[in-house]
C-alpha cells in the first residue's frame, strides 16, 4: 500500500515537473516571439492583411496682394502598379501604354522593378484617371493596379509671375522662387494610415476608409506684394520690348517706394510653371535678383547724390566739357563722342556727360564713393524672400586708381542687381531714405488668422531731405528735357535716368563691340512718388541706347499704371510752361529755307509730310498724329532735321523720324 502511494506520488512529481518544464518552455517561446522576434512578426501580419497608405493634403495657396490666385493645389490620382500580382506583362504594357502617354516599354520597365509598389503615372489628367479606371474594371487588372490620391500643383495664369512664383516637383518639394524660398510653410503634409486588405489584397472597408481623407488645409497661404494686374501690364510690354528689339532678355521690377512693396517682378523668356520640364532651365531664372550686370549711366544717379550731399557740387556748378578726359591714361568720353563745352551740373545730368561724373567721382574720392554705394544697397543681397539673389561686386576703396574711381562714377567696373538698382533709386523717391524690399505681403494660418505680416522696414538715411529733393528735381529734368525723354507721359512729373552700359567679356578683361544692355530707371509722380519702374534691356539688335529702347517701355508703363492705380495728372511736367504745355525757353528762329509746297490734289490713303524745324518734340508729335503718321523722335531740344522731306506725299501710317538738338 505504502509502495503503492510513493509510486503515486512519484508520478505525480514527475507530471508536475514535467509540466512546469512545459510552461516554462511555453512561456519562453512566448517571451521569443513577443520580445525578439514582436516587432517582425507584427509587420510581417500587417503586410499580409493590409498595407500603409500615405494621404497627401494639399499644398498652401499663394495669392497676389488682392486675393487673386497665383497658384492652387488640387487633388489628382496617381497609379501604381504591383509587380507581385501582375499576370501578363506584355498584355498590361500594351493596355495601359497609350492610356498613360507612356510607351510599351516603358511599362514594363516599370513592372520589371518588382517588388510590390511600382509608380505608373503620378498625378494624372482627369480624363487620363477615367480611361485607366474603366480599363481596371473592363479586364479585372484591380489585383495589380491601384490609385492613390496625391496633391498637384496648378498655376491658374500659367506663364504670369513663373519667374517669381517658381514650382514643385514631384515630391511636392518646391524647386525655385517663392515655392522654395516659403517651402516649410506651404508645404503639405504627409498622414500614414493603414488600409486592409482581403486575401486578394483587395481593399475593404473602403467608404469608412473614404471618410477619413484630408484633413483640410493644415499649410499656410502666402499673400504676395504683387499686383496681378500690374504684373500682366509689365508682361505685356516686356513681350512687346523682345519683338521689336530681339534681346537677349528683358527684365522689369516696379516697386512702390513709399513702403518696399514689389508689385511686379517679371523677365523674359519665361516659361509656363505647370509644363516647366519643357523649358530649358535658363528660362526658370529669375533676372530681378539672380543677375548681375553693369548698371552704367542708371547708377549716376546714386554718384550726383552723393556729390550733392557732400556738397562737393551744385546745380548750377559749371564744368567744362572737352568730349574726353584722360584718367590714369583711361581714356573717358561722352556717350556721342560731343564735347558740349561750358554746361552746369544740371546739363551734366540731364545730358549724362561722362566727363563731368568722371570729375565729380575724382572730387568725391575712393572712400566716399564706395561708402554712399554701400549706404544705398549695392555690393550686399537685400534679404528678399526669393532664392537665388546675388550680392553684387563692388571695389574696395583701398584698392582703387583714380581711373577705377572715374570708371565707377559712370556705372562700369561694378555690378549690381536690378532689385538692388530699383531699390536705390526707391530710396530717392522716399526721401532719401532706403527700404528693404519684400515681396511677401502675409503669411496665414488655415483658419485664415495671420501668421506672420510684412512690416514696412527702414534700412537707413542715405540723403537728407534738402539733398534729395534737389536731386529729384535734376532725375525730373533729365525725363522731361533730356535723354529720358521717351519716358514722359502727358500731365504727369516723372524723373528717372536712362542707362546703356556695353557688356563686359565674361570670364576676361574688356568688353565686347556691339554688345550693350539698355536700361531706364525711374519714378512718379515727383511731387508723391507712388511707382518706381526698371527696364533693362538685355544685348538688343539694333538701336541699343536706353534713352531709345528701355526709356519707351518705361513710359508705357507708367502711362499704364497712372490710369489703373487712379494717380490723377498734375497738370504740369514740374517746369514753367505757357498756355499750350511748352516751356517759355526761346525757341530758335526758322531759317529762311526753300521748301517746294505739294501742288495738286491728296489721293485717298496719303497725306502729306509737315515740316518739323523748330517744333518741340511735343508740337512735332501732336502734328505727326493729326496727318496720320508714325512719328519716332531723336535726341531732345527742338527740331533740326527730319527722314523725310516736308510736303512729301506719302502712305498714311508712314513712319518720319525727326531728329532734334537743343
Amino acid at each position: 500500500m505504502r509502495n503503492q502511494r510513493v509510486r503515486v506520488q512519484n508520478r505525480i512529481r514527475w507530471l508536475v515537473v514535467v509540466l512546469i518544464a512545459f510552461m516554462g518552455l511555453v512561456v519562453l517561446r512566448y517571451a521569443w516571439l513577443q520580445l525578439v522576434q514582436g516587432t517582425e512578426l507584427a509587420e510581417r501580419v500587417r503586410n499580409q492583411v493590409g498595407q500603409e497608405y500615405s494621404i497627401q493634403s494639399p499644398r498652401g495657396a499663394i495669392l497676389d496682394r488682392n486675393g487673386r490666385e497665383l497658384a492652387i493645389s488640387t487633388m489628382t490620382k496617381s497609379l501604381f502598379v504591383d509587380p507581385n500580382h501582375v499576370e501578363d506583362p506584355e498584355q498590361l504594357a500594351t493596355d495601359l501604354a497609350p492610356l498613360v502617354g507612356k510607351s510599351v516599354d516603358d511599362v514594363l520597365d516599370d513592372i520589371d522593378v518588382g517588388g510590390g509598389f511600382v509608380w505608373v503615372k503620378r498625378r494624372m489628367e482627369q480624363p487620363e484617371y477615367e480611361a485607366v479606371r474603366a480599363l481596371i474594371r473592363e479586364k479585372s487588372y484591380g489585383s495589380c493596379l491601384g490609385f492613390r490620391d496625391e496633391a498637384k500643383r496648378y498655376y491658374p495664369n500659367d506663364l504670369l509671375a513663373a519667374n517669381v512664383i517658381g514650382f514643385v516637383g514631384t515630391d511636392d518639394k518646391g524647386l525655385d522662387g517663392v515655392e522654395q524660398a516659403l517651402d516649410p510653410y506651404i508645404k503639405g503634409e504627409i498622414e500614414e494610415t493603414f488600409l486592409y486588405t482581403d486575401t486578394r489584397e483587395r481593399p475593404i472597408l473602403e467608404s469608412i476608409f473614404a471618410k477619413r481623407r484630408y484633413q483640410g488645409d493644415r499649410c499656410k497661404t502666402i499673400e504676395l506684394t504683387i499686383d496681378s494686374a500690374v504684373q500682366f501690364i509689365v508682361e505685356q510690354e516686356l513681350d512687346k520690348a523682345m519683338a521689336a528689339n530681339s534681346p537677349k532678355a528683358v527684365t522689369c521690377v516696379v516697386m512702390d517706394p513709399q513702403n518696399g512693396d514689389i508689385l511686379a517682378m517679371a523677365s523674359r523668356p519665361s516659361y509656363n510653371p505647370n509644363r516647366f520640364w519643357d523649358y530649358q532651365p535658363e528660362t526658370w531664372k529669375n533676372r530681378a535678383v539672380s543677375i548681375i550686370y553693369e548698371p552704367g549711366s542708371t547708377f549716376k544717379s546714386m554718384v550726383a547724390g552723393a556729390a550733392l550731399q557732400e556738397k562737393e557740387v551744385t546745380p548750377n556748378q559749371v564744368f567744362v566739357d572737352p568730349g574726353y578726359v584722360m584718367v590714369s591714361g583711361r581714356r573717358i568720353q561722352n556717350w556721342s563722342g560731343d564735347s558740349f563745352g561750358t554746361v552746369t551740373f544740371t546739363e551734366v545730368v540731364k545730358q549724362s556727360l561722362n566727363t563731368g561724373f568722371a570729375q565729380v567721382g575724382l572730387r568725391l574720392g575712393a572712400e566716399k564713393l564706395v561708402q554712399y554705394a554701400k549706404a544705398f544697397g549695392f555690393g550686399e543681397a537685400t534679404g528678399i524672400d526669393l532664392p537665388g539673389e546675388e550680392s553684387g561686386i563692388l571695389f574696395e576703396p583701398e584698392d582703387m586708381v583714380d581711373s577705377d574711381i572715374a570708371t565707377m562714377s559712370i556705372g562700369q567696373s561694378i555690378a549690381v542687381t536690378p532689385l538692388q538698382l530699383v531699390t536705390a533709386m526707391s530710396a530717392i523717391a522716399n526721401d532719401g531714405v532706403l527700404l528693404k524690399p519684400h515681396i511677401v505681403k502675409a503669411i496665414r494660418n488655415a483658419d485664415g488668422s495671420v501668421y506672420q505680416e510684412t512690416q514696412k522696414e527702414e534700412v537707413r538715411r542715405v540723403l537728407e531731405s534738402a539733398t534729395d529733393k534737389t536731386l529729384m528735381g535734376l532725375l525730373e529734368q533729365v525725363v522731361a528735357t533730356g535723354g529720358g525723354g521717351k519716358a514722359r507721359v502727358r500731365g504727369y512729373r516723372i524723373a528717372g535716368k536712362t542707362g546703356t552700359a556695353q557688356k563686359p567679356i565674361e570670364n576676361g578683361l574688356g568688353y565686347m563691340d556691339g554688345r550693350y544692355i539698355a536700361s531706364f530707371c525711374g519714378f512718379a509722380p515727383v511731387d508723391n512718388p507712388r511707382i518706381t519702374v526698371l527696364v533693362i534691356i538685355d544685348d538688343p539688335l539694333g538701336v541699343y541706347y536706353g534713352g531709345q529702347i528701355a526709356a519707351p517701355v518705361a513710359g508705357s508703363i507708367f502711362a499704364q499704371l497712372f490710369r489703373y492705380l487712379h494717380i490723377e495728372p498734375t497738370g504740369d511736367t514740374g517746369l514753367d510752361e505757357g498756355e499750350d504745355g511748352e516751356t517759355d525757353e526761346p525757341k530758335p528762329q526758322p531759317k529762311q529755307r526753300k521748301i517746294t509746297p505739294f501742288q495738286g490734289e491728296i489721293p485717298t490713303g496719303k497725306v502729306v509730310i509737315p515740316d518739323f524745324y523748330g517744333k518741340s518734340i511735343r508740337e512735332a508729335a501732336r502734328l505727326a498724329s493729326e496727318r496720320g503718321l508714325t512719328f519716332e523722335s531723336e535726341g531732345s531740344g527742338f527740331a533740326e532735321a527730319q527722314s523725310i522731306e516736308a510736303n512729301t506725299l506719302v502712305e498714311s501710317g508712314t513712319k518720319v523720324t525727326v531728329y532734334f538738338s537743343p
